[in-house]
């Protein structure tokens, strides 16, 4: 039942927005089988109420595919705590005379280290500049931008850094956020009156900080001025900064010219998708972390065919592992495509053409609709989704998806934002896009 979790935890992955996943799915954890599911443990009955309201839904949908058996979610809290090799339930004993050393922010990942990072000529530059920060190689260079698509490893070497400065500095103090979470613990400060302790945290106790998904500040004012003096601050002592985004700073919309020129002062690096064969160094040494036994011609296939991303790759190792695991089956090439089959988008006959068709004919709006200027919300909606499913379901940059709705790229990237939001806060536009996007998916346009 546990590869069964966390098969289902990597497809709920590929579902929600990244942020979502990090904030609300990444910290739940496997605690045992029942007599109809899975039972697992969350930190506590905030994290409860929020998966039983947005994603316990999908996540039983996800279990009960992969087993083909309808599963029950049970979740529970119990005496739950963060450790680098996951959740446990168990608390620890303090160590006479020793004060626990305070994180700010969220509780890096075990697995995201410099030694599991796989190196290719996609991420080389990436990882060496990463390195030589956390490594302090240079003086001059104090602030780093990583750049990627989804799902190509800029959390992983983000964390890389905090988790090498904390091993080689332990007195630093390495704040890891995403802009999102910064965003809801400045309003929160506000709404409580504790806005200097909220500064202070930030501006005073912070040596490093990693800053993830800085896109989703656009238009969030208030918060990009705090940010841009937070970051002023930083700076000015020689503090260590690292940003993440899937967007470079001039392609953000709605931001000011302050805070985009901070985001932009130190090294930007591009990371890309893998190539065939970094994607199968990837599947080897996850497999190998893992304890899973994949011969050559499994590997290679699955290299093959899983192109997205590293995100993809890793959900289709854990797939394959659980069929294998749950039908008692050898690891081999039928086995392998089985589970592809159900992972792999047919993006070569998806279009842009193809998600206006299938939107318009779901909103019941035409094509002429969502090209035009109008901005009535029954023509506005399906067009952000159309938007929003091109970036997803094509490979065609965000300038070429807007040139296709009549939109200037920065347009488009509002409108993917938006939709992105109402994924995590509006439950008829999460099912709008789950139904469209499994209509795209079944290829019956």
């Amino acid at each position: 039942m546990e590869d069964i979790w966390k098969a289902a935890k990597n497809a709920v992955k590929g579902r929600i927005p990244e942020h979502s996943y990090r904030m609300w799915i990444e910290p739940i954890a496997f605690d045992k089988s029942t007599a109809d599911g899975i039972a697992v443990l969350c930190p506590n009955l905030i994290y409860q109420k929020k998966i039983e309201d947005h994603y316990a839904g999908l996540i039983e949908s996800e279990m009960g595919r992969l087993a083909s058996r309808t599963l029950k979610l049970q979740i529970n809290t119990g005496k739950y705590q963060q450790t680098s090799q996951g959740p446990t339930k168990h608390r620890q004993l303090r160590l006479p005379n020793i004060t626990p050393k305070q994180y700010s922010g969220r509780m890096l990942r075990g697995s995201y280290t410099f030694d599991q990072f796989v190196v290719g000529d996609n991420n080389g530059f990436a990882y060496s500049a990463a390195l030589s920060l956390a490594s302090r190689r240079s003086n001059q260079q104090n602030a780093l931008f990583l750049l990627s698509e989804t799902g190509n490893g800029k959390s992983h070497l983000s964390q890389a850094i905090g988790h090498h400065i904390l091993a080689e500095f332990p007195s630093e103090r390495v704040c890891y956020i995403t802009a999102e979470d910064f965003t809801n613990e400045m309003v929160y400060a506000f709404q409580t009156n504790s806005i200097n302790q909220f500064k202070d945290k930030y501006r005073g106790k912070c040596d490093v900080l990693l800053l993830e998904d800085v896109h989703y500040l656009a238009g969030k004012n208030r918060t990009q001025v705090e940010l841009a003096l937070t970051l002023d601050t930083l700076f000015d002592a020689n503090k260590k900064i690292i940003f993440s985004s899937c967007y470079l700073p001039g392609d953000i919309p709605k931001l000011s010219d302050k805070l985009r020129s901070r985001l932009s002062c130190g090294l930007i690096s591009t990371m890309e998708s893998p190539d065939f064969n970094t994607r199968v160094r990837i599947l080897r040494k996850k497999s190998r972390l893992n304890n899973f036994t994949m011969s050559d011609d499994v590997i290679g296939y699955l290299a093959g065919e899983l192109t997205d991303n590293i995100r993809q790759l890793e959900s289709g190792l854990i797939g394959v592992a659980a069929k294998s695991s749950l039908m008692g089956a050898e690891v081999d090439l039928d086995l392998a495509k089985s589970v592809v089959q159900n992972i792999a988008r047919q993006k070569q006959a998806i279009t842009i053409d193809v998600v206006k068709k299938v939107v318009c004919k779901y909103y019941k709006v035409t094509i002429k609709d969502l090209v035009s200027k109008s901005r009535k919300q029954r023509i506005v909606r399906p067009r952000q989704v159309a938007i929003y499913l091109s970036r997803r379901y094509t490979d065609q940059p965000l300038q070429s998806i807007g040139k296709s709705f009549n939109r200037y790229h920065a347009t488009a990237l509002h409108a993917i934002n938006s939709v992105e939001r109402g994924l995590k806060n509006d439950a008829p536009v999460r099912k709008h896009v789950e139904f469209l996007s499994k209509k795209l998916e079944s290829g019956k346009f």
